[in-house]
Parts: structure tokens; sequence; C-alpha cells
């Protein structure tokens, strides 16, 4: 948005006005004083007189003009001055009235309206002030926006917790009760337990989650148990734990390293705890994939590109900004039989972080990739996360 200058109220324009009559006027009165002054004062000194005669005589300009009148010079050299008197007052009052506006919005800021910047511009050094001030406006209207989607998050985590606890809850203590009150089968009690058990499962895996999250975030780097990491051979044992769950599913493992004895600095537990919860998520939710891709490159000489991908149903391009979000559900995973607390892909991009990497995700109908990116070398200069 164009910013316009300070528009100044009729009042102000009057003040102005004002301010510059009375400097004219003043100035002419000390003129008037001073041409006065000055004639009395040659008037009384003959030798004075004589030596103004003898300048003014001998003297000459261009074209052999003699200067006769020292008064007229005077007078114009005093206008000169009297010229920039006048503009040095007015842009000193006019200044002063672009101060009062800019305390004026300072004011309306302070009262609350913190999503105000000062929509207007200033030329004078007082400008820096005003593009410091909107820059504080926009670092306070996104302080806000965080701190609102992070109350949402909450709320979100309430929900979704309360949802996901009361159901298996329900559950259990549904089941416990005819094993308690009925007189079941020795089937039907073998059946109960296993469902009363199967919903204490699920009940545990979100307490687990959330304390794995909460303990990731309290986490600093200096807490990283780093050691040589062979890559191709993580990615192998990896895929290996899920060769089960895979061949049931119908989904087979392709597996990449480039080069093979690639190797970096991390914390095996928590790089492989990526990768489960990554390969978890596409056996979950990637519906009707055929292949997951496990791939590693080293790039830039100092970084290592770890991809997930699978050839499963695209995640909508409108979750993909979303999905690393805490507590964050693709709409579609919320259900009974693969739950979530959406704490899983937050887990994994602050394990990410606390590498010094990054993770992003890509999905369209061929592939869903999430690409993970980490320096091959942990140093001290990574900043915290």
């Amino acid at each position: 948005m164009k910013k316009e200058k300070v528009k100044l109220t009729g009042r102000e324009k009057s003040e102005l006005l004002g301010e510059g009559i009375v400097t004219v006027i003043l100035l002419l009165l000390l003129n008037l004083s001073l041409v006065i002054l000055i004639n009395l004062i040659v008037i009384n000194n003959p030798g004075l007189e004589n030596g103004i005669f003898f300048f003014k005589k001998n003297v000459t300009f261009a074209g052999g003009y003699h200067l006769w009148s020292w008064q007229r010079l005077f007078v114009g050299g005093m206008l000169i001055i009297d010229m920039a008197v006048v503009y040095w007052r007015l842009i000193r009052r006019y200044h002063q009235m672009q101060l009062r506006h800019v305390i004026k919005e300072l004011h309306y800021i302070a009262n609350g309206h913190f999503d105000h910047p000062i929509p207007f511009t200033v030329r004078t050094e007082l400008q820096h002030v005003v593009d410091s001030i909107n820059i504080l406006v926009a670092s306070t209207v996104a302080s806000l926006e965080e701190e609102r989607q992070i109350e949402k998050s909450k709320d979100d985590l309430i929900t979704n917790v309360s949802h996901d606890i009361r159901t298996p809850l329900t559950s259990i203590i549904g089941y416990l009760g005819l094993l308690k009150d009925g007189n079941p089968t020795p089937e039907e009690s073998k059946k109960y337990i296993d469902i009363a058990y199967q919903k204490a499962l699920q009940m545990k895996s979100l307490a687990e989650d959330l304390f794995e999250y909460t303990t990731l975030r309290s986490t600093n780097r200096n807490k990283l148990t780093t050691a040589p990491l062979h890559v191709k051979s993580m990615l192998e044992q990896v895929a290996a734990g899920f060769e089960l769950e895979a061949e049931k599913n119908k989904v087979t493992f392709e597996i990449a390293c480039r080069p093979n004895d690639l190797t970096i600095d991390a914390d095996a537990k928590k790089i492989v705890r990526v990768l489960n919860n990554l390969i978890s998520n596409a056996l979950k939710y990637g519906h009707g994939a055929t292949k997951i891709f496990l791939i590693a490159n080293k790039v830039n000489n100092d970084q290592v590109e770890l991809r997930v991908e699978n050839n499963g149903t695209p995640i909508p391009k409108k979750e993909q900004e979303k999905i690393f979000e805490r507590f964050y559900r693709v709409e579609s995973s919320r259900n009974l039989k693969t739950g979530g607390t959406g704490l899983g892909l937050a887990s994994t991009q602050s394990i990410v972080a606390l590498h010094g990497g990054t993770i992003t995700c890509q999905s369209n109908q061929k592939l869903t990739s999430f690409i993970i990116r980490l320096p091959l070398k942990i140093t001290e200069s990574l900043p915290q996360k």
C-alpha cells in the first residue's frame, strides 16, 4: 500500500500560516531597526561616511557599474536572510506537527490497537523511527497470530485427546463391566479381554506420543547422542522392522543410497524414530500404495537428503502446509482404526530440527515424499532449535 505524507488539519495549516506571518513581521521590524541604527552611526561618524564614499567610488563591477547605494545592497542581503529564516521556522514547525502526528499514532497503538501501522511518511530522520514502529507492529501482529494458533492448537489437543481417550476408555469400561457383572462364556471372555487390551494399547500409544513430544520440545542439541551412522545399513534395518506389516499391506520397499558408504553424524535412535514415524504413516494413510521408497543422497558436499516416498493416495495440497503443525491431523486420518494424536510429524520435525536439519512434504498423484535435509557433521555453530 502506497503511503502518503502527513496531512495537516485546517487548524494546523492556520497555525503554520500564522507562524509565517509573525516571523515576517518580526524580521521586517528587525531590518528597519538595523537600517535606522546603521544610518545613525554613519551620520554621526564623518570619517566612516567618507570611508564608505571612497569605497563605493573605487569599487566597480562588470561594465563599469559603481555601487552607489549600500542601503540597497544591505536590504537585498537582509531579504535573502529573512527568506531563509522564514523557511527554517516554517519547516521546523512543520516537523513539530509531524512529530505530534507520530505521537498521536503511538498513543493509538498503545491503547490496544497493536495491528495498526503508522499510515504516512515523513521526510526527516523521524522516518527511521516510523519504519521501526511499523516493523514492530508487523512483528507484534505475527506474534499475536502465532499465539492465536498456539491457543487453537491447545484447544485442538484437548478436543482430540478427550475424544481419543474417551472412546477406548468407554470400550474398556464396557467390556470389563461385562466380565464383572455378566456370565460370559470362555470364548466371550477371551474376546472381551482382547478388545479391552487393544483399547488399552491405544491409550498407551497416545500417552507415549504426548510424552515424547513434550520431551523433544524441552531437549536441546547438546543432549543428542551423536555418532557416525552408516545410512544404507540404517535404512535396511528400518525396512526390515516393517517387513511383516508391509507384506500384510502388499507393499514392498525399495532402498537406494548414493554413495553406498554414506555416513553422517547423528543420534541413531532419534533418526530411526523419524523414519519409523514416516514409514508408519505411509502404511496407515498411503491407501493403495504398493511401494515405499527409502532414498539417501549426498548433496552440496556437506548435507544428506533422506527421502521417504510412497505411491499411495496423495495428501491434499492445502493440508501439506499444515501437516507438521502440533496436533494437526488430516481429517481423513481421524478414525478409530488408524487414530493418531497429530503429534507424530510434529515430533519428527523437532528431531530433525535438533540435528540442524529441515523436513518438507511434497505430494502429487504419483508420489508422496517427505524430504529431510541433514548436515553430514553436527557442529557447535549450529543454532539451537
